[in-house]
């Protein structure tokens, strides 16, 4: 994100060249490193003109992707530095019947969900509210080295406790142009970190034994790369995540895809964020995440994650009391039984660590494998390519 600063009379311009680096048709929004950013740049000439009459004027060119990009860090800049609530800094936006094009998924075909400005505003006000955004601690450098493909392709979406990577494999190379790292590349991050558990959602690529060997717990919960998980494979993945020790690992082929729909679903339960605020704030961690149907799947189990999440906090709050009867524990614990899909359930449960993936490659590359091949070559390269 390049900026150049022109003085017109009493006003400073701030002209950015507001440029995602996109996967498809996707373009925002803007990852987290440019927000941080942006906002040092505007807080410090905000501050320089603190006691002069200049104002600072911040503004982009005809580019509908571009406005939206500026309208959402604008806004997130009022909802973080300035008190205003989401709505509040929405509504100057609009003040003058603006219109912004939405944001969209990271696919090639049809838009099938659309991301709007007030989502992204309202998902950065949350993350705010439960610390998972505090740019008082943020390192911007270890983001931008960590993102990188040949640096472990990796993200944190909370904090502390889950942590989207791409697939590990057998042994480091490089593939399709893109790097690939054996799971012992990560064990000094993961130990650094405090990561205990690690997630695979995609066919077994490495052995997982190298995870268990060194420590950490593995867990398969396979599903085919562009699907939605069933309910066993949410229900499963709820009980690891609420009883892990440390942070949780979670990867698919790209990590996008799966992995952002089931840290979705855990978000959605134990945080009480809608779909949007939830896959708005999920995208501006790690771009590209949750694709096509996952976005209408995510959509689609608000309501019954919430209810969960109600029914999780209310036997902890009990068992916290020490007043969790026999009767209400029983009623409590078969939670995790409760069908998180809506009344066209069609997907039948399976054992998932049994099932046979041989057709997700039958036909070529994979959508997970586009997707890594696609942020390798949109990223430069950097001098050194060590995962450190």
């Amino acid at each position: 994100m390049h900026a150049s600063i022109i003085s017109v009379s009493n006003y400073y311009l701030c002209c950015y060249n507001l440029c995602a680096n996109s996967f498809y048709a996707d373009f925002g929004p803007l990852n987290l490193a440019m927000f941080y950013r942006f906002c040092c740049k505007l807080t410090k000439k905000l501050k320089s003109f603190a006691h002069t009459k200049k104002k600072v004027v911040f503004y982009t060119f005809g580019d509908k992707r571009k406005q939206a990009n500026a309208a959402y860090l604008i806004g997130s800049y009022t909802v973080m530095n300035l008190q205003k609530t989401p709505e509040e800094a929405h509504s100057l936006l609009v003040s003058r019947n603006t219109t912004y094009l939405p944001f969209r998924d990271a696919s090639f075909g049809t838009c099938m969900f659309n991301l709007s400005i007030l989502d992204c505003l309202r998902a950065v006000h949350k993350a705010l509210r439960y610390g998972w955004l505090d740019f008082s601690n943020f390192d911007v450098e270890e983001y931008e080295h960590y993102e990188r493909a040949e640096n472990g392709d990796l993200n944190w979406i909370i904090p502390g406790k889950f942590l989207a990577f791409s697939g590990p494999h057998p042994k480091s190379k490089i593939e399709n142009g893109y790097p690939l790292h054996a799971p012992e590349a990560y064990v000094p991050y993961f130990r650094k970190y405090n990561i205990t558990t690690v997630i695979r959602l995609n066919k077994k690529m490495y052995d997982a034994r190298r995870f268990v060997d060194m420590g950490f717990d593995h867990h398969d919960l396979f599903f085919v790369d562009g699907s939605t998980p069933n309910d066993a494979i949410v229900t499963k993945f709820m009980n690891i995540c609420e009883n892990a020790d440390g942070a949780i690992a979670v990867h698919c082929k790209a990590g996008l895809g799966r992995t952002g729909t089931l840290i979705a679903c855990y978000m959605m339960k134990h945080f009480r964020l809608s779909a949007a605020e939830t896959i708005a704030w999920i995208r501006i961690c790690r771009p590209g995440s949750v694709i096509g149907p996952q976005q209408n799947f995510i959509e689609d189990k608000q309501a019954s994650l919430w209810a969960e999440g109600d029914l999780h906090q209310q036997k902890l709050s009990k068992q916290e009391n020490g007043s969790c009867k026999a009767a209400v524990t029983g009623i409590l614990s078969g939670v995790d039984d409760i069908s998180i899909h809506g009344p066209n359930k069609n997907i039948a449960p399976r054992k998932t660590e049994m099932y046979n993936d041989e057709e997700e490659e039958r036909n070529g590359l994979t959508q997970g494998d586009k997707l890594r091949v696609l942020k390798s070559k949109r990223q430069s390269r950097a001098s050194t390519g060590s995962l450190s």
